[in-house]
C-alpha cells in the first residue's frame, strides 16, 4: 500500500516541482529532439524545412517592404531636390531594382498634379468655356513662325 502511494503522490509531487531535486528519467535522455517532440525522424525533418521556407519568405516580404519605403524616400528626395542616400538605394537593388510607387501614393501624387494644373494659369485658361486651347496653341505657333520668317528677311538685324 506504501508503494501505491509512493508511486502516486511522488509522481505528482516530481511533476508539480519539475524535477528539481536532480534526479531525472533515465529514459529521456537516450531521445533524440524529434522524439522529444513526439514526431517521426521524417516528420521532424519535414518541420525543420517548412520552418527554413517560412523564414525566407518573411525575410523576402521584410526585404521588399523595405525596397518600398526606400522607393518613397527616393521619390520625395527627388520631388523636394534633396540629397540622394546610397542607403536607399542598395536596398533598392537589394530587393531586384526597380520598385514603383505604392498604387495609393502614386494615386494621390497624380491628384496633386492635376489639383496643381488647375490652379496654374494654364489651368485657369482652360476651364473658361468657349475658349479653345488648340487653336490659341495653333494660332502661336503661326505667329511665331512667321515673326522668324520676317526676322531673317531683316537685313539690320
Amino acid at each position: 500500500m506504501a508503494f501505491m502511494v509512493k508511486t502516486i503522490v511522488g509522481s505528482q509531487l516530481k511533476n508539480l516541482t519539475g524535477n528539481l531535486g536532480g534526479i531525472e528519467d533515465k529514459g529521456d535522455g537516450n531521445k533524440s529532439a524529434a522524439e522529444a517532440q513526439g514526431m517521426s525522424r521524417e516528420e521532424y525533418e519535414e518541420y525543420q524545412k517548412q520552418l527554413v521556407e517560412e523564414k525566407m519568405e518573411r525575410d523576402a516580404h521584410f526585404t521588399q517592404r523595405k525596397a518600398e519605403r526606400a522607393t518613397l524616400r527616393s521619390h520625395f528626395r527627388d520631388k523636394y531636390q534633396l540629397r540622394k542616400n546610397e542607403i536607399d538605394e542598395s536596398q533598392i537593388q537589394m530587393a531586384g531594382g526597380d520598385m514603383e510607387l505604392p498604387q495609393g501614393l502614386a494615386k494621390m501624387i497624380e491628384e496633386d498634379a492635376e489639383e496643381e494644373e488647375r490652379a496654374s494659369v494654364l489651368g485657369q485658361l482652360a476651364s473658361l468655356p468657349g475658349l479653345d486651347l488648340g487653336s490659341l496653341k495653333d494660332k502661336a505657333q503661326a505667329t511665331l513662325g512667321d515673326l522668324k520668317q520676317s526676322a531673317e528677311k531683316c537685313h539690320i538685324m
